[in-house]
């Protein structure tokens, strides 16, 4: 019994690490700060380093239910990418918003990709380069495998105005 416990511990650290791989932490040049470079999930936000700006916008931003109910009704099949950096001050200020807005309308956290770039919109794999970035952060929306539209840098009205507007634009 104990060898087949060693087995599977040893197996799920090497998965652990392997799936760790994707995402690294490196010094921001600019300000000596920790900084996110490659895909992750929202998870790594719960790190002290980015979950003083990221929990307190998420508490403190309060979208408009209606819209939000509206977003609701037309999430079926929308996929999202989100290319951000942790050191970017438009970053820390509408990706917490997105997941407030899209937490509120139920959107699965399995549809979500996030990409976190370095100030030259880098990331570790190259996955970035064929996305057409200019500014972070940058939130381009799918569905059925087409683009349907991008948020960049900042929304033209608020967060969740421009999500339903670019969602609802791939119903119509």
């Amino acid at each position: 019994m104990r060898p087949l416990f060693i087995v599977l511990f040893i197996l799920s650290s090497v998965s652990f690490i392997s799936a760790q791989d994707t995402i690294k932490v490196v010094q921001d040049e600019e300000t000596g700060k920790p900084m996110l470079i490659g895909s992750c999930t929202r998870q790594a936000f719960s790190d002290t380093s980015y979950s003083w700006w990221f929990d307190s916008e998420y508490k403190s931003y309060n979208p408009d239910t209606v819209t939000v109910k509206e977003i609701e009704y037309n999430l079926d099949g929308v996929k999202t990418t989100i290319v951000m950096g942790t050191w970017c001050s438009d970053s820390r200020e509408q990706v917490p918003r997105f997941f407030k807005v899209m937490d509120e309308a139920g959107y699965n956290k399995d549809n979500v990709s996030i990409i976190c770039v370095d100030r030259k919109r880098n990331d570790l794999t190259g996955a970035v380069d064929s996305l057409d970035i200019k500014l972070v952060p940058t939130f381009i929306f799918y569905r059925d495998g087409n683009e349907l539209g991008r948020i960049v840098e900042s929304p033209k009205q608020t967060i969740e105005e421009d999500i339903y507007d670019i969602i609802k634009e791939g119903t119509e």
